[in-house]
Parts: C-alpha cells; sequence; structure tokens
C-alpha cells in the first residue's frame, strides 16, 4: 500500500480523496443497476399481465374455432399460454403480487371477479418448448435460453367464464448493462478538477510545512535561521509562533550556559596566576614542586573549559568545503608533525563550521594516534548523511564506558589515564560540536582490534556524492 502511494502529504491527501470519489461512484452505480432492473423487471412483468388480460377478453370474445389459433399467435419464444382445466398456479389463496393482479382486473373490468392467480420467482431452468412451434420459433428459444443472463419467471392462472384456466408462463431477462462512455468522462473530469482544486488549496497548508522543516534543519545545523514567516491557516501560525518561541528559549539557554562557563574558567585564571606566583616564594623545595604541579594541573582544565565553551559556541559562520580538501589539510598537519594518518573513501560537498569542525577531528585523530599509534580515516556518502570513520590500533574501551568517556572530564584508568595527556574534554568538545551540525558522534571497539570513532553529519539540499567520489591520501 506504502508503495502507490505517493511521497508527499500533498499526494496522498489527493489520491486518498480521489479513491474515496471513486468507491463512491461505484456504489452509487451498483445501487443504479439495480433500480434499473427492478423497473425494467416491473413494466415487463405489467406488459406480460397486459398481454394476458387482453388474451382474456378475446378468447371468450371469438369462436372456440379460434382459440388454438390465437393461443399459437399469442405464443413467443419467452411467453407461452395454455388452456387447461385446472390452473398452473395451484397455490390455494395465491393472490400473488397485486400490482399484476389489479392491472388485470382493470383491463378485465371492476366487476370482475374471477381468479387470479400469479407466481414470480427466479428461474430454474430452460424454459419447455412450445408445442406446434415452428422451427424459427424452436431456434429463438434455443438461443434465448442459451444466454446466461439472470432470468425471473412469472406464472399466471386466470378463469375463464368456462370453468377452464388461461395459464400464462413467462420468463424475462434483467437486461445486461450497457456501459456509457458518458459516465467515465463524467467521473474523470470531476476527479481532475477535484484533484486540481485540492492541489491548489493544500499547497497553503504544504509550503508553510516545508519552510518550517527546512529552518529546522538549519537550527539543526546550527545555522542563523531568521524569523520564521509562515502565513496559511491559523494552525499554521500557531505552530510557527510557537517553534520560533522555542527557538528563543534554547538560544537564550544555551548562550547563558556558554558565557557562564567562559566567565567561570575567565575568571579562575587570575587566582591560579597569583598562586603560582606565591609558590614560588615556598622555600621548601619539594613543598614547591608540588604545589606548581597542582597549579598548572588547575591551569591546564581552566584553560581545557574555556576550550570546551568555545566549543558550544556558535558563532562562526557555517560555509560549503569539499570533504576531500578540508580532511586532507587536516592529515597533511599531522602527517607534518610525524603522525601516521591515511585518508580515503567518497567525496561530497559539506555546509559546516570549518574552524569548529576542524577542531573535533583533530581530537578525535590525536586520540587515535596517541592510545593507536596510527589513524586510518574512511569516508562514505549515502542517501541522507556522511560518515567519517577514524580507525585505531589501540587497546580500545571497555564496553560499559564508551558513552560515558563523552562526559566532561572522564577519564578512563590504564592506558586512557591522566598521565597519557589529556584533561577528559577532547571528545566532549568533539560532540558538542558534532551535535551542532545537527550530526552524531559514536565509539565503537573493532572486532580485529583498536577502536573506531565514527562522525556522522546531514547532507543538506543539494549535497551529495561527485561524479569523482574517492578520495584516497
Amino acid at each position: 500500500m506504502k508503495r502507490l502511494l505517493p511521497r508527499t502529504l500533498r499526494g496522498q491527501l489527493i489520491v486518498l480523496i480521489i479513491a474515496a470519489l471513486a468507491v463512491a461512484q461505484a456504489i452509487t452505480l451498483w445501487l443504479f443497476i439495480d433500480q434499473r432492473a427492478l423497473a425494467v423487471r416491473s413494466a415487463l412483468s405489467l406488459e406480460a399481465a397486459d398481454r394476458a388480460g387482453n388474451l382474456v377478453r378475446l378468447l371468450e370474445d371469438a369462436p372456440p374455432a379460434l382459440v388454438p389459433e390465437i393461443l399459437r399467435a399469442a405464443n413467443s419464444p419467452l411467453v407461452q399460454f395454455s388452456i387447461a382445466n385446472a390452473p398452473a398456479v395451484n397455490h390455494l389463496n395465491h393472490a400473488g403480487p397485486m400490482h399484476i393482479v389489479s392491472r388485470i382486473r382493470a383491463l378485465l373490468g371492476a366487476d370482475d371477479k374471477r381468479a387470479i392467480r400469479v407466481e414470480l420467482h427466479q428461474s430454474a431452468g430452460p424454459m419447455p418448448v412450445m408445442p406446434g412451434a415452428s422451427p424459427q420459433m424452436m431456434r429463438m428459444h434455443q438461443e434465448m435460453n442459451a444466454g446466461q443472463m439472470s432470468a425471473v419467471e412469472l406464472s399466471l392462472s386466470i378463469q375463464l367464464k368456462d370453468g377452464r384456466w388461461l395459464n400464462m408462463t413467462s420468463r424475462f431477462h434483467d437486461p445486461p448493462y450497457q456501459w456509457v462512455w458518458s459516465e467515465t468522462a463524467t467521473f474523470a473530469l470531476t476527479a481532475a478538477l477535484l484533484g486540481l482544486v485540492l492541489w491548489l488549496a493544500l499547497g497553503r497548508l504544504v509550503r508553510p510545512l516545508k519552510r518550517l522543516a527546512a529552518t529546522a534543519d538549519r537550527i539543526g545545523r546550527g545555522e542563523e535561521a531568521g524569523p520564521i514567516g509562515i502565513g496559511g491557516p491559523e494552525e499554521m501560525q500557531q505552530l510557527a509562533a510557537a517553534f520560533a518561541e522555542m527557538q528563543d528559549r534554547l538560544a537564550r539557554f544555551v548562550g547563558e550556559r556558554t558565557r557562564l562557563l567562559g566567565a567561570l574558567g575567565h575568571d579562575l585564571r587570575s587566582p591560579l596566576t597569583a598562586l603560582r606566583v606565591r609558590a614560588e616564594m615556598v622555600d621548601d623545595d619539594e613543598t614547591r614542586e608540588r604545589i606548581i604541579a597542582s597549579v598548572a594541573e588547575m591551569q591546564e582544565m581552566v584553560e581545557a573549559t574555556l576550550a570546551f565553551a568555545r566549543g558550544m559556541a556558535t558563532a562562526e559562520r557555517v560555509e560549503t568545503v569539499e570533504l576531500s580538501l578540508f580532511l586532507g589539510a587536516i592529515v597533511d598537519e599531522f602527517r607534518d608533525a610525524g603522525g601516521e594518518v591515511a585518508l580515503q573513501g567518497a567525496d561530497t560537498r559539506l555546509r559546516l563550521r570549518p574552524n569548529a569542525m576542524r577542531r573535533a577531528l583533530r581530537n578525535l585523530i590525536e586520540n587515535a594516534l596517541r592510545y593507536g599509534k596510527r589513524a586510518r580515516i574512511t569516508t562514505s556518502v549515502g542517501k541522507a548523511d556522511v560518515r567519517i570513520t577514524i580507525d585505531d590500533d589501540g587497546p580500545g574501551i571497555p564496553e560499559d564506558s564508551l558513552e560515558r568517556v563523552f562526559d566532561p572530564f572522564v577519564r578512563l584508568e590504564g592506558s586512557r589515564s591522566r598521565e597519557t595527556g589529556g584533561t577528559g574534554l577532547g571528545l566532549s568538545i568533539a560532540r558538542t560540536i558534532v551535535h551542532a551540525h545537527g550530526g552524531e558522534v559514536t565509539l565503537g571497539n573493532r572486532p580485529e582490534g583498536g577502536l573506531r570513532a565514527e562522525i556522522r553529519l546531514p547532507l543538506g539540499s543539494g549535497e551529495g556524492p561527485r561524479a569523482d567520489a574517492t578520495v584516497g591520501v
């Protein structure tokens, strides 16, 4: 079912409404055919009643010698008359359909009280062959009985003045429905006009939703979205106002926390500098060295805190970069410093903050080189995002700590302890920057050994794999 429906909201609504119109039209047509069959059946039964009533009057007024000829002339492949001493409809007190009885009595006279018996039912088999029928009549009889149309049989017995009965058996078929192409044309025209009106009307609803989605995408990437000018129905305007208010609140919340963190780290610099100066005045060498080492460690943490605050800021402008050139420049920096770094994979264009993303990638590559001796960077481009993986050959991270290491100031024991360097903010800064771009960064242990860091960044409008979509450095 999902494959039959269009992907867009506008298209799905139009298809569903036109489908509902088609179902309603089919039900109406079915009811019309049923009513038409009833009307035709009633008209045929009344015509047979008229024929029987007139035949009774003719037989009672004609000489007895002409009766066989009159009956033969009145017969047809679907209507057969006969005169017998007993009625063919032998149900006692059987009045039959009143409209047929009333029609016959109207032809015979209002004062006529003779017995009239009528039975109307579905046909169960072919009509019997008339005795003495001509060859032409026999062929017509066989052709009509060979048809597969639905048949209704009318049995009629009318008492004559001499006490005998005129029996009539008539079979008539529900005529097949002849498709009228004007009905198809009318439905097609109605569906086309309805689809056009719905397309134009729903556009007033869909366009604001598209603008809202584009704005949300820009905000998710950390770009300046600006005011949301959404018109349309009142509900859409309310949604846009609520979205804009949420955007302002989030911006204020993040801005306040970032400024608070930056101010705290900045204000700690002065007392730490004063402590270092006073530590130099301590006479005992061992005590002085310990105090200076502690102060240096605190200063390093303060600088890392300020760096973390800068990583949370979103003041840098978003630019479109070539992924291969962007990563190639970072790889060259590490190679110039003696690092063993390799780069391969697909190329594409990305919208990002170059300085912030460069810093996040550097943190991850530095971790790979520090704990795994070498780093292998691989890029792949999907339909909606680009993936950058950084593999190393280090000892990895315990499974229960893969998520915890992203918390600020978290440092694991062993190979990733403080002695190997770092303050525990590198991964936090990297994740903060990637989140600001609307992406995600995860860690995982490789089956063959080592750690894998994976960055997923969303592709924007018009971005995707290039024709020369491979890169290797």
